[in-house]
């Protein structure tokens, strides 16, 4: 056979290769979203006549090493586990072990079959070979998942920022560079100190994704940031996020289990605050007739002095008087009329009641197990962020008014402050089927 028929041969498979992965990741380009449902049966149709033409043009190929990596790069577009893919790219580095994209493809083969370290020696002997995007940022997706103690994952997640950093650096157009890069800046956000500036570089990177056409279609975009305004309450957004992942990959169990959570939770917190608590009357009202300012504790008399700090004046304020977002030098206090039962620890959310009568929901992070507050209990909440919720999603209302608090440190509960003991780190659920 003819030289230039073998490598007409070898450009075919490379080229339907291609066309499959540009079928998976465009897909929604040339389809609607309800035809989300048929993407991973369609693909794998795709995927059938391009392994027979593999399988054709087989004996026509003398390059072992880019055929083995076409095979297996063709059984490793499917989002699960191929053993036939392992065993194919496991002989492409074999036979050619420079071969960066042989490495990086056996990676993520590896990651599927959540083999972490394998995947970690994959990646990282691609980048002996070549510095190059994809490695990098597959590199910090398993940079997150090593470290034993608190230390060793606190550097494993700083090199995973660093490495996903690189990436983007590599090609700032690469929407799934900027997606991981999201990604480990959320885990930052969660395991470092919770701190604003990073939660909005992880926003903007995900904004940045977008614009990618690959990324605009990923479902796991949509999920994260989803879980992201759910954090910040911002609960309609979290909502259509939510809703949006899940059409994208009706396959995919989480987004329809949290948008059913977060439709029942917004539903209760907006029945239990209206008819605040559900109390009888008479138990209602022996609860406003027990409130007495001796229940701001320390945060009575016109001020708070903390114990290393100046004096921090604080006006008490009914909450009918409390302004949309923070409400500097003020402080609110009333008796707790219910919590509200949630599939997540985070937050720990209650309703109170004010001598006037107002109810607000009360949600209180990273508060450690068990240690919420109870049905009659005096609460005292300083310099309360408020929120406004007041929209319908579907056929659900959704309205009430609530108070975020980040630390139970800040609260007083009957008459006195809160200590360390009752804080811990919130640990928000992240799925992405990608990592």
């Amino acid at each position: 056979m003819a030289a230039n028929e073998k490598d007409e041969a070898l450009g075919r498979i490379q080229k339907a290769v291609e066309d499959l992965y540009a079928f998976r990741d465009h897909f929604f380009e040339k389809n609607s979203i309800d035809r989300a449902i048929h993407k991973t049966e369609e693909l794998g149709q795709e995927l059938k006549k391009v392994i027979e033409l593999l399988d054709e043009l087989q004996s026509q190929i003398k390059n072992r090493s880019e055929y083995m990596l076409q095979r297996g790069k063709a059984l490793n577009v499917l989002p699960d586990f191929s053993p036939e893919s392992l065993e194919c790219l496991s002989k492409a580095v074999k036979l050619d072990p420079r071969s960066v994209e042989a490495w990086n493809q056996l990676g993520e083969c590896y990651w599927k079959n959540k083999d972490v370290e394998a995947a970690r020696n994959c990646f990282t002997g691609a980048l002996n070979h070549s510095r190059n995007k994809v490695s990098l940022r597959n590199l910090s997706m398993v940079m997150r998942q090593l470290g034993k103690s608190q230390e060793e994952r606190s550097k494993f997640i700083q090199d995973s920022v660093d490495h996903a950093k690189e990436a983007v650096q590599m090609d700032y157009s690469d929407g799934t560079s900027w997606f991981i890069a999201g990604n480990a800046y959320l885990t930052v956000f969660f395991n470092g100190g919770q701190k604003s500036s990073i939660l909005k570089q992880c926003l903007g990177a995900y904004s940045q994704a977008e614009k990618d056409t690959i990324q605009k279609s990923n479902p796991d975009l949509y999920f994260n940031r989803a879980t992201i305004f759910k954090f910040q309450e911002d609960y309609q957004a979290s909502l259509d996020g939510y809703r949006m992942a899940q059409s994208l990959d009706p396959t995919w169990p989480e987004p329809k289990e949290k948008l059913s959570e977060l439709v029942t939770y917004l539903q209760n917190v907006t029945q239990l605050v209206q008819q605040k608590g559900k109390l009888k009357a008479k138990r209602l009202q022996q609860l406003l007739a027990s409130i007495k300012e001796t229940d701001l504790g320390p945060y009575g008399g016109g001020s708070y002095t903390p114990p290393k700090g100046d004096p921090v004046k604080l006006e008490l304020m009914p909450l009918s008087r409390l302004a949309a977002g923070p409400n500097p030098e003020k402080v609110v206090h009333g008796k707790v009329v219910c919590s509200v039962a949630t599939d997540e620890p985070i937050p720990f959310t209650f309703a109170m009641v004010d001598a006037e009568g107002s109810c607000f929901a009360v949600n209180i992070y990273n508060i450690a197990k068990g240690q919420g507050v109870i049905i009659g209990d005096s609460v005292a909440v300083p310099e309360p962020f408020v929120q406004h919720n007041d929209f319908v999603f579907d056929k659900t209302n959704v309205k009430f008014s609530s108070i975020r608090v980040d630390t139970p440190v800040a609260l007083v509960v009957n008459g006195k402050k809160l200590g360390l003991e009752k804080q811990a780190p919130a640990v928000v659920s992240l799925y992405a089927k990608s990592e």
